[in-house]
């Protein structure tokens, strides 16, 4: 049986030079593996916000949604973004099925509790209209696999009140990583693995078990986006996840490698 891999793609990826390159890669990786793909959209919805007279907010590299702000997810990520990736798919020989958390309940949520997040001080923190993950219909997505077809997945869950929610990219893909087993996750974003040092590629740690990361966020040598990031990963291993990849942009068949030779490429997190 091929094996399952989650992939997700964060918003400077999607509005990447490089994207092209990876929907190939995908693509061919689709073809001897069954393949979801997540994704978020940082960056548009950023730009769409000012665009609008918004003033973005956020805490320790987290969004603050207040109701404005969740259209502007909407739109963003189950709209423009969710329909383009699935185009460049189309174009690469793929098959995907665009979707989103409201789409039959695929990712239930609920609503956040306020809660003290790292380098964000000692109150805990209401960031609105943000959920965590309940459960995935795996149902769902085993009748699209079974089908040869290939989930693209916007980070938006559900309530059963129908209330929509907005959900980091990371946690969407770990909570479905996990619900599948799947023997890979693979986080792609515009920051090549966790480095020693912000400033210098070459201080790319291949490996990390979470102890170490754990250090590394207590230290402060992690911090802002990466500390979220470290943090669903660690989640995911908890929970199953086999191994967890953090990588940056990819050229022709670095993703491939990076599967087949864990941390070759970016960093690998393990137990």
């Amino acid at each position: 049986m091929k094996q399952t891999i989650v992939v997700k793609l964060g918003g400077e990826v999607i509005a990447s030079s490089e994207l092209s390159q990876l929907t190939a890669d995908l693509a061919e990786l689709g073809r001897t593996a069954r393949l979801v793909v997540t994704h978020g959209g940082g960056p548009q919805a950023t730009k769409l916000q000012e665009a609008l007279g918004q003033t973005p907010h956020k805490i320790a590299g987290r969004r603050v949604t207040d109701a404005a702000t969740l259209d502007v997810m909407k739109m963003v990520l189950a709209g423009k973004l969710n329909v383009d990736l699935c185009a460049a798919l189309v174009k690469v020989g793929a098959k995907p099925v665009g979707l989103h958390g409201a789409s039959d309940m695929l990712i239930a949520a609920e609503r956040r509790p306020p809660r003290v997040y790292s380098g964000a001080g000692p109150e805990p923190v209401d960031l609105g209209y943000v959920g965590d993950v309940v459960s995935v219909d795996t149902e769902l997505l085993e009748v699209l696999l079974g089908a040869g077809r290939m989930p693209v997945l916007a980070c938006l869950g559900c309530g059963s009140d129908g209330q929509v929610y907005n959900i980091n990219a990371d946690i969407v893909a770990t909570k479905v990583a996990v619900a599948l087993a799947a023997a890979s996750l693979v986080l792609i974003s515009d920051v090549r693995g966790v480095l020693r040092d912000v400033k210098d590629p070459s201080s790319r740690i291949a490996r990390m078990t979470i102890g170490e990361g754990q250090a590394l966020i207590q230290s402060g040598l992690v911090k802002e986006g990466m500390i979220p990031k470290l943090e669903e990963c660690f989640s995911a291993i908890s929970a199953g996840a086999k191994q967890v990849h953090i990588v940056g942009r990819l050229s022709k068949g670095e993703l491939s490698s990076e599967i087949a030779i864990p941390g070759s490429i970016g960093t690998v997190v393990v137990a």
